[in-house]
């Protein structure tokens, strides 16, 4: 069986009236290699399950629909790749579109063999949303191996790792991510496969547009629910000691900038809430474990 270069993963829950958009643009996908689409319904209770069947019935590619019950979008990434077959496992969201040739510019990224994870430019669908979760720099980027992750720099709504890197390092992680109290699953994954040892690029040819839909009332909340993230995933490279000293040496650099007055006061409260709420919450498992 010949398997396919790329298998793309898009992860949903209760969407089923705005995932026909975004589907209709990965029918648009134009390539000369092979790939497939990965399906991953995390638990819906809408419409979302005729949706996805009736979209894998009738597509010209290959596609596999996966059900995950358990909320969580890094469970639901892993679902994704685990029932992908390609060597490249790409990741875009539900409200995102992509370009006709995204799998093709991602493809790549990954001609340098050193390159174990990347991600592509992230622009706003709607000008009237608010405009956060993207990433708009025609510069290309990269991070060597062993390197600081600043979250959201290579935006989760697309990103693309090596099947094995993921294997390696074991996915994402299920308690991460959307539908969790932290949603960091997306940079953790990455900083985890700097630290085993790959590069990472940043590849601003690869595009898609990300229609959230979250309007300018909406900015204070979802700040919120990002910098708490950021914090949960400061904290638990701060916990490892491969890479407690360079996370401690950022965040210290935070703290900096804030007193000279280029970062947010509020921001870096919802950072140390964040971290607080995931030690506590590490806390509390190792003592359910037992140890």
């Amino acid at each position: 069986m010949k398997y396919p270069a790329v298998s793309l993963v898009i992860c949903t829950r209760n969407r089923a009236a705005r995932l026909t958009t975004c589907l209709q643009y990965v029918s648009r996908i134009e390539t000369s290699h092979t790939w497939e689409l990965v399906l991953v319904d995390n638990g819906s209770t809408d419409g979302t399950a005729a949706v996805l069947a009736e979209y894998a019935a009738a597509a010209a590619f290959p596609v596999t629909v996966v059900f995950e019950a358990k909320p969580g979008l890094g469970r639901a990434r892993n679902a994704g790749w685990r029932a992908a077959r390609g060597d490249l496992v790409a990741f875009t969201d539900d409200d995102c579109y992509v370009a006709p040739d995204y799998l093709d510019r991602m493809r790549e990224a990954f001609i340098d063999k050193r390159v174990g994870f990347a991600g592509g430019r992230v622009e706003l669908f709607d000008p009237s949303d608010v405009p956060m979760t993207i990433k708009t720099s025609v510069q290309p980027e990269s991070r060597e191996p062993r390197s600081f992750i600043q979250p959201g720099w290579l935006p989760g709504a697309s990103m693309t790792f090596r099947r094995r890197v993921l294997e390696a390092i074991g996915g994402f992680g299920d308690d991460l991510g959307a539908g969790t109290r932290f949603c960091c699953e997306d940079g953790d994954a990455q900083a985890r496969a700097s630290f085993a040892g790959w590069r990472g690029l940043y590849i601003p040819d690869a595009v898609v547009a990300h229609h959230h839909g979250r309007k300018a009332q909406a900015a204070a909340a979802l700040r919120r629910i990002y910098s708490t993230g950021t914090g949960a995933y400061m904290a638990k490279f701060m916990l490892l000691r491969e890479t407690r000293s360079i996370y401690l040496r950022n965040w210290y650099w935070t703290f900096r900038r804030t007193l000279a007055g280029g970062y947010a006061y509020r921001d870096l409260l919802w950072e140390i809430q964040g971290a607080a709420a995931y030690l506590t919450y590490r806390l509390r498992k190792r003592i359910a474990n037992g140890r």
